[in-house]
């Protein structure tokens, strides 16, 4: 499931359990390309509350999908307690113009406080 947020009008927050499969991840696409049709550049706040499970694909687009938009992202935040969720963007940081930053779960109001303050 996911759970779409708006923190501000350029800023889009998405809170993820179940599985992170094919129509998770595109309709996280989709719901992205739509801000990005309004906006030049946006901010995205993403959290993984319980992911069951994630499927190959989604983690190939999830590196994807940033580097094809990587001038239009301002600020990212990963709120996650998988180390390797934070060490794939902290990789795709390297290649967007943004900032990528990696939370804890118990850091999520700091990771919301960030990524809407641009």
């Amino acid at each position: 499931m996911i759970l779409d947020y708006d923190l501000a009008d350029n800023t889009i927050a998405y809170v993820f359990d179940g599985p992170m499969d094919a129509s998770t991840i595109e309709a996280l696409q989709g719901q992205i390309e739509r801000k990005l049709e309004i906006h030049a550049r946006i901010n995205v706040y993403l959290e993984d509350r319980g992911v069951e499970y994630f499927t190959l694909y989604s983690v190939i687009v999830g590196i994807i999908f940033p580097l094809q938009h990587y001038k239009r992202f301002n600020r990212v935040a990963m709120v996650t307690d998988r180390s390797w969720i934070h060490l794939l963007s902290t990789i795709n940081n390297q290649f967007i113009s943004g900032d990528i930053r990696n939370y804890t779960s118990e850091k999520r109001v700091e990771a919301m406080q960030w990524v809407s303050n641009s």
